[in-house]
């Protein structure tokens, strides 16, 4: 059974030890090579949801076309990364309907050239993963479903540097996923773990350094993560 959070998807199912890893990325893709090589390492197949911006990049086109070779899902994530609503009135909307539905049709042409149909990508990850009802139902008119991570974890932080008053060391992201992982009745099961493809120069503590650990902590506790694609159509 999925769960979901003002329209959109945010786990699959809890009954069998399944997960997604998802990368999102816009300005920076810093970590592409090494998350590439170590899901390589493990034979696991993750799910990238990239903005408009990240695949029109020159400096990221090479990434893009090894990470699609390799067999990974590849999604959207807006064209121009919006923020679709305000932080503090999450029901007050930020960009009206045909602002939203140019931007992200916009996206999936820039994932055309990549060879990504639509019909290949229905799952799509807002921008800042902050959306609400509304967006979630202007989604769903494209045809599309709307996601965003699990709950529960400190993963989504991986983005901040030591500047912020909210930084998250990757060691305490870890441990967040562990603890989760042991306390939590279904553990990781059906799990939307998400992280970022790349982030500031200012953060030298990148989590995608320690993906290798992540994975074989996963392995010895019987998870097997698969496209998100697989995780929410089974």
């Amino acid at each position: 059974m999925r769960l979901y959070h003002r329209g959109a998807i945010i786990r699959g199912d809890t009954s069998t030890p399944q997960l997604a890893l998802v990368f999102t990325g816009d300005e920076f893709a810093d970590g592409g090579e090494r998350i590439r090589q170590v899901l390589r390492k493990h034979q696991i197949k993750a799910s990238f949801f990239l903005t408009g911006r990240f695949y029109r990049n020159p400096a990221f086109q090479n990434i893009i076309q090894e990470l699609k070779k390799d067999g990974h899902y590849l999604g959207a994530h807006s064209d121009q990364h919006l923020l679709y609503c305000d932080w503090r009135k999450r029901d007050s909307l930020l960009v009206n309907r045909e602002q939203f539905r140019a931007d992200l049709l916009r996206n999936y042409t820039e994932m055309q050239r990549f060879k990504v149909r639509e019909s290949q990508a229905r799952f799509y990850l807002p921008p800042y993963e902050w959306y609400n009802n509304t967006i979630a139902t202007w989604t769903k008119e494209l045809g599309l479903e709307l996601i965003n991570y699990t709950p529960g974890t400190l993963s989504h932080a991986d983005y901040t540097t030591p500047n912020d008053k909210v930084y998250r060391s990757s060691r305490l992201i870890l441990q967040s996923i562990y603890d989760f992982e042991k306390k939590a009745p279904s553990g990781l099961n059906g799990f939307i773990l998400l992280m970022h493809i790349g982030t500031d120069p200012a953060r030298t503590d990148k989590l995608y350094l320690y993906l290798d650990e992540l994975l074989d902590y996963l392995k010895k506790n019987n998870y097997q993560p698969i496209r998100i694609n697989e995780l929410l159509t089974a």
